[in-house]
């Protein structure tokens, strides 16, 4: 059976880009969701307009990455169109991280591996992010997952302004750097587009073989020069944006999504061009 690995980096040789689009549908940005809408309404142009959008970039991209929350909003409705929208990625060949930050120990942390992983789940997706902060038992469940070639991203350096004193002052984030390190064909590392140029050349040069998430580019401020220190020589780099495709001028349309998510393409392989070292493909 193909590892997590070689699975995603066969999807990133086949569409030529190693892009990922973050499918976040905030209801206030969704065009066809008024404020009397319920729930069932509300779930019903989530996954249409969700749907609309696989269709639009799955040609384009290597991934799509469902944000679990804004689906768990609007309860059962929307986690059956959750549900539909993990199916429908993978039908059309994208390869599906769900970004849950799951984060749990024992029997909990099992039933969230069997509820985000397991084909015969309720979502069945290929990856999913993860939360470290109860120590490698949380991560344990998933683990026995990676002998089936699915695969975990793991946070371990977010860009967010709380970040940095619990993960680096404190040593989380070269633990969890450690842990994922060692297993380099089942996991990976989330880690910010927007960290310094310095800081991001240091966790690439701490996982040179592991495969990272890197969100927070577009809308969040990063551009091809932030990402760059991240892109290594491994070329192991999911390279995610979400608002900045979904939403913005001249609509959300699925035309406009596909132009949006083109030039997100161009821009991931400007950072490659920036990137120092020789490239080669991801394996």
């Amino acid at each position: 059976m193909s590892t997590f690995s070689e699975r995603l980096a066969a999807r990133v040789a086949a569409v030529g880009s190693s892009t990922c689009v973050g499918l976040d549908p905030h209801l206030e940005r969704i065009p066809g969701i008024g404020a009397d809408d319920g729930p069932e309404a509300r779930a019903r142009v989530v996954e249409t307009f969700c749907l609309s959008a696989i269709e639009a970039v799955a040609d384009v991209v290597a991934a799509v990455k469902p944000q679990s929350a804004f689906f768990e909003v609007l309860g059962a409705p929307g986690v059956a169109a959750l549900q539909e929208v993990v199916a429908a990625a993978r039908r059309a060949g994208l390869f599906v991280v769900l970004d849950a930050k799951r984060g749990d120990i024992g029997s909990t942390a099992e039933a969230y591996a069997r509820a985000t992983l397991d084909d015969d789940g309720p979502m069945g997706a290929d990856a999913v992010t993860l939360s470290p902060y109860l120590g490698p038992e949380s991560l344990e469940p998933f683990e026995r997952r990676m002998e089936r070639g699915k695969g975990v991203f793991v946070l371990v350096r977010t860009s967010n302004p709380g970040a940095a004193p619990w993960q680096r002052q404190h040593g989380l984030a070269g633990a969890v750097a450690a842990w994922v390190a060692a297993r380099p064909q089942g996991a990976g590392a989330v880690i910010g587009a927007t960290l310094s140029a310095s800081e991001a050349r240091h966790w690439r040069s701490t996982l040179p073989d592991s495969w990272l998430l890197v969100p927070g580019l577009g809308a969040q401020g990063a551009g091809p020069e932030q990402l760059a220190p991240l892109l290594g020589a491994s070329g192991r780099t999911l390279a995610t944006a979400s608002r900045s495709v979904l939403f913005g001028a001249p609509g959300s349309d699925p035309g406009a999504i596909r132009e949006r998510a083109l030039a997100f393409r161009s821009a991931v392989a400007s950072a490659r061009a920036l990137s120092a070292g020789p490239e080669r493909p991801p394996s």
